[in-house]
């Protein structure tokens, strides 16, 4: 049964793991006991069987309390050349290997690096003869008991950092995962809202027209056969309209690949006039008015500022009980507002089962325009006038212009240099 916690059962790997540490420093410690100075063999005498069972006793507690174990198994190694033993790395098995384990498991590595330090130096002094010659091979020896546990040292520090390098790299590894993991949701979202968001412009302003038509020419289906006659056939012209480009854009989204062709260019300003004939067809009257110089437009503005009069005049088609409504487009050296509005004044051409003009319209219209405007780093406000009707109003940015001169001063013939456009530019009537 394998291990849960640091009081529950281990697993029988694990047990021979931690038995097997100590039964071969305890071996290692006997075989010093056992060579002689005249490289002789004997048996191991009893000062060496205390060594060996002292310092290996503390063995299992080397993970638990490391510095404990590695005080207490360094002193028994300092009992070597005291007991009359032989000096050898062998009899200092158990402070090596508690050497090593300290440095794997200390705070820090100045501690570890102090305490082992300081256990070397112990051995080494210990080991020095107070009386007598000390020869070459006594000065090796010595120097072997002090240097063993140093290299078990360095060679736990570099295990500790070999580690710590392999858990930051896992870890770096995790949370890029993680990053992309959330990069790719937030990006599937952010396609989701702008997929929902074309496809309600596209299906609400035709399927808006289509019903404005259809209205209009079950109006007037007895009293003037021909203009319903007329109407029909808008109509048709409409959903035509709106199936065309259903087809294409529901195309665009099932491709797992770049399109063959190149697609047609996303609408903006320039279409405009085709738009306001679209709603002259389905009974609303729109004039649009500009002032300032226009000038090109960002491919993304471009497509914002007609999406947002689109969703507008679509809103005033379904929701206002007026037949006409005001475009206006103002351009500035560093913006330009649009603004659609109503007065929301007299009744509809036609019945309708639209929601109650005393409230916003409903949907996700206001929405998604707020999150076109937004995204272009514009922004947008919509609400009731206060002499009647529903108002929208959107500045979005526009790009510095290579000739700062070449708008907003008088010309030479006394004009303010502007497009011209003082008086409104009259689309449309009523439709029956």
């Amino acid at each position: 049964m394998a291990s849960t916690g640091a009081g529950g059962p281990r697993s029988p790997r694990t047990w021979w793991r931690q038995g097997a540490v100590p039964a071969t420093a305890f071996v290692l410690c006997l075989l010093g006991g056992v060579i002689q100075v005249d490289d002789t063999l004997s048996a191991p005498p009893l000062a060496a069987w205390f060594v060996a069972v002292v310092s290996c006793a503390v063995l299992p507690l080397r993970h638990r309390a490391p510095l404990a174990a590695l005080a207490a198994t360094t002193a028994a190694a300092a009992l070597v050349q005291p007991l009359g033993l032989l000096l050898s790395p062998l009899t200092a098995a158990p402070a090596v290997i508690t050497a090593y384990s300290y440095s794997l498991a200390a705070r820090t590595e100045r501690r570890a690096a102090g305490a082992v330090a300081l256990g070397a130096v112990v051995l080494l002094v210990a080991s020095i003869p107070v009386t007598g010659d000390l020869s070459w091979q006594d000065a090796s020896r010595i120097g072997a008991m002090a240097a063993f546990p140093l290299m078990a040292g360095v060679l736990g520090h570099s295990v500790r950092n070999r580690r710590a390098y392999l858990a930051a790299v896992e870890e770096r590894a995790r949370r890029a995962e993680e990053s992309r993991d959330t990069e790719a949701r937030r990006r599937v979202a952010e396609e989701r809202v702008r997929i929902a968001r074309e496809l309600h412009d596209l299906v609400a302003h035709q399927i808006t027209l289509a019903n404005a038509q259809a209205t209009v020419a079950a109006h007037l289906f007895d009293t003037r056969p021909e203009q319903t006659r007329k109407s029909l056939g808008e109509l048709i012209e409409t959903t035509g309209h709106a199936l065309d480009e259903l087809r294409s854009t529901v195309g665009l989204l099932r491709q797992s690949g770049d399109a063959a062709a190149p697609a047609e260019p996303a609408p903006g300003l320039s279409r405009l006039p085709t738009l306001i004939e679209s709603f002259h067809r389905a009974g609303l009257e729109v004039s649009v008015h500009q002032e300032g110089t226009a000038r090109p437009l960002p491919p993304g503005v471009d497509l914002t500022a007609y999406r947002i009069v689109q969703e507008a005049l679509t809103n005033v088609t379904k929701h206002s009980g007026t037949r006409s409504a005001r475009v206006r487009l103002a351009w500035n050296r560093d913006r330009v507002t649009v603004t659609v509005a109503d007065d929301g004044g007299g009744a509809r051409a036609v019945p309708s089962a639209s929601a109650s003009p005393d409230r916003p319209p409903p949907g996700f219209g206001l929405i998604g325009m707020r999150e076109r405007a937004t995204a272009v780093g514009g922004q947008l406000s919509a609400g009731r006038r206060a002499e009647g009707g529903f108002l929208v109003s959107a500045q979005l940015p526009l790009p510095p212009a290579k000739d700062t001169g070449a708008g907003g001063h008088s010309g030479a013939d006394g004009t303010d240099g502007n497009s011209g456009d003082s008086e409104d530019d009259k689309v449309g009537g009523d439709a029956s």
